[in-house]
């Protein structure tokens, strides 16, 4: 090969059909090689047999295929499992899997850290340090792959959500190159249907995903008002909640999304009364909209208190009755810290300003690429 060293993991197919162009051998390599990565599993190009000998030895050489070394796994009560990855420079992320009967969800971090300093989080409240390119956030499938075993020839994962550490569409060609890897017939053969990313409410790129990647998108709302918005989530304060809205049912269009999640962390005394329940109905009525109502998970140094059940339920009545599919997430992992809200990782802050503060500025990699 005399192209520089690439790494092959996350490189989308018309990318990797191009790089063994260019190297003088034919485009169906790619399809060759993404079949041991993504379907099998094997990341030694030297064990690719129906390559030859001296194809392998340059992919061996020049395109190394790695996976981070895992520093910690946890294992919850309630099977729920956590990996912490090393991310390079002293740095850590989280990778979540969540088993459920027929069903199992991997939780993936798009960045070291988050920027967007949403006040309930543990991970916004550690800071940003870096996006993770394409390779890294595959790494995670893959790993998380082998980790857990391949029964019957078929991998426990059945759903991939972006909910873990950081913004995706605040990285947003590296997220959007793994979301076509994990739905393409040669990647990880994913229904759009099952693949999440979850928005804070970056409005541009969401309406740039729903021409580059179509796949389910949730949202991060967390109240019905604007006021009470921008303090829990400061972007709010760039995107407030009629835009962000906006940008959800063009979405929908533009995709033939059956509705959007809107994500609702339930706060003892801040925006768990009947009142906003109400807002919120009012807001999301007639829409293609589904609430999921989040127990708030605690971390260290954090203010907030977990909603009451009784107020939860009764915030969940009043959706319903006004025809808004609305359900509370069963608590997975919170023994371990893997619960929503609570990945950390290990994260050194390189953000000046908060995203969302007024006159802020950021590092030039927290901003949205």
């Amino acid at each position: 090969m005399t192209e520089p060293a690439v790494n092959l993991l996350g490189l989308p197919r018309r990318e990797l059909e191009q790089l063994f162009v260019t190297i003088g051998e034919k485009p169906f390599r790619a399809r060759q090689v993404m079949k041991w990565i993504y379907g099998r599993g094997v990341l030694d190009p030297m064990r690719m047999t129906d390559i030859s000998a001296v194809l392998r030895q340059d992919l061996a050489a020049r395109a190394p295929l790695q996976l981070p070394a895992i520093t910690a796994v946890q294992e919850s009560a309630d099977g729920t499992v956590k990996w912490r990855l090393d991310a390079g420079a002293g740095q850590a992320i989280e990778t979540v899997f969540i088993p459920e009967p027929g069903r199992g969800t991997l939780c993936l971090s798009s960045q070291v850290g988050c920027a967007m300093n949403c006040s309930f989080c543990a991970t916004g409240h550690q800071g940003f340090n870096r996006n993770l390119d394409a390779a890294q956030i595959m790494a995670q499938v893959v790993l998380a792959r082998r980790e857990l075993g391949d029964p019957a020839g078929r991998s426990p994962i059945t759903n991939v959500v972006f909910m873990g550490m950081g913004e995706p569409l605040a990285n947003f060609r590296a997220v959007v190159q793994a979301c076509n890897l994990l739905v393409d017939d040669l990647g990880c053969k994913l229904s759009r249907r099952r693949v999440t990313v979850s928005t804070s409410g970056l409005v541009p790129q969401i309406r740039r995903l729903s021409q580059e990647a179509r796949v389910a998108l949730a949202v991060s709302l967390h109240a019905p008002d604007d006021d009470l918005r921008s303090e829990l989530v400061p972007i709010n304060r760039r995107h407030p909640v009629a835009e962000l809205l906006d940008a959800c049912w063009d979405y929908v269009d533009a995709t033939n999304t059956h509705e959007i999640t809107f994500e609702y962390v339930m706060l003892d005394g801040v925006n768990d009364a009947p009142a906003q329940a109400r807002q919120l109905a009012t807001l999301l009525r007639h829409r293609p909209a589904k609430v999921n109502l989040i127990p708030f998970n605690p971390f260290p140094e954090t203010r907030y208190r977990r909603s009451a059940p009784e107020v939860v339920l009764e915030f969940r009545n009043i959706l319903s009755a006004a025809g808004i599919v609305t359900v509370t997430r069963r608590t997975r992992g919170d023994d371990i810290a893997a619960a929503c809200g609570q990945l950390a990782g290990q994260v050194d802050n390189r953000v000046l300003v908060p995203l969302g503060s007024r006159n802020g500025r950021l590092q030039e990699a927290a901003w949205p690429t």
